[in-house]
């Protein structure tokens, strides 16, 4: 096959063996990604797959061409590289995002998150190793990188631990007994509480109980989005609501304390006088 005008290189600086799992599963990972990036407003997502071209020794390296008519010059080929470029910016945005404290990309499905683990599964386990991907173009016969990122082991064992975490929550969201509950605090705490703790912090939801009861926080990306609200909006915590989803915590069939696990909205409450 004569060589395409764009590409997705992928490279695993990996000294010691690898298992072919392992290997595999990195490029398995990125030609999903790519598939859901192009099939956003695309007619003709179907024709975006990917195949490995070539494998050297040393360091692993490996292209992914999209089937697509990639003729260097031609109106498909120009297309095709800055899709290629695209993604890659788009991809490494979203895994990046994993490298910050509570870092969650927000649409992620369990689909995705399990191919962003399996991207950096074996950089992850093998210490000193490195993973990065570019945008390849070929014009004049002269290599050029259009866009590239990489990760070494160390991020991407921070990827991998919060990804991990992001997967749990999404475990405890699709298994919260209430969905779409207005709470409003009576009580805050700016300190964080360790997960599944209690936070020092009083809520009501009125549907469930009139009653302030103490708030614990299921999962790290609902509890970053109330401490934000708490300490870095200026408004004030106790005229705003918070749509969550959460889990009631009962002791002898009344309710004693609530588990929130997602917030989907932050709401600006009525004043009284309106209200009335």
């Amino acid at each position: 096959m004569r060589q395409a005008a764009s590409y997705i290189e992928l490279k695993l600086e990996i000294d010691s063996p690898i298992e072919v799992g392992e290997f595999v599963a990195a490029f398995t990972a990125i030609a999903a990604e790519y598939n859901r990036f192009n099939k956003v407003g695309s007619e003709s997502a179907g024709e975006a797959t990917l195949f490995v071209k070539a494998v050297t020794q040393g360091s692993i390296i490996a292209q992914l061409v999209p089937l697509l008519p990639l003729l260097s010059g031609s109106i498909e080929g120009m297309s095709a590289i800055i899709t290629i470029e695209d993604f890659v910016r788009r991809y490494h945005s979203r895994l990046s995002t994993y490298l910050n404290p509570g870092g969650r990309a927000p649409d992620a499905n369990r689909s995705e998150l399990k191919d962003f683990s399996e991207q950096v599964a074996a950089i992850a386990s093998h210490p000193g190793s490195n993973l990065s991907v570019a945008a390849i173009e070929i014009k004049d016969g002269q290599k050029r990188i259009k866009a590239a990122f990489s990760f070494d082991t160390f991020e991407a064992r921070e990827i991998q631990n919060r990804v991990a975490e992001h997967r749990r929550e999404l475990d405890h969201i699709e298994h919260s007994d209430h969905k779409r509950m207005l709470m409003v605090f009576t009580q805050t705490n700016t300190k964080s509480s360790p997960l599944g703790k209690r936070s020092g912090e009083l809520v009501t939801v009125e549907k469930i109980s009139h009653r302030p009861l103490p708030l614990v926080y299921a999962s790290q990306m609902a509890e970053d989005r109330i401490k934000h609200e708490i300490t870095v909006e200026p408004d004030n915590v106790y005229k705003k609501g918070f749509v969550v989803d959460l889990n009631v915590d009962q002791r002898a069939g009344k309710p004693i304390a609530y588990s929130v696990m997602n917030v989907h909205q932050v709401i600006d409450l009525p004043d009284d006088e309106e209200a009335a």
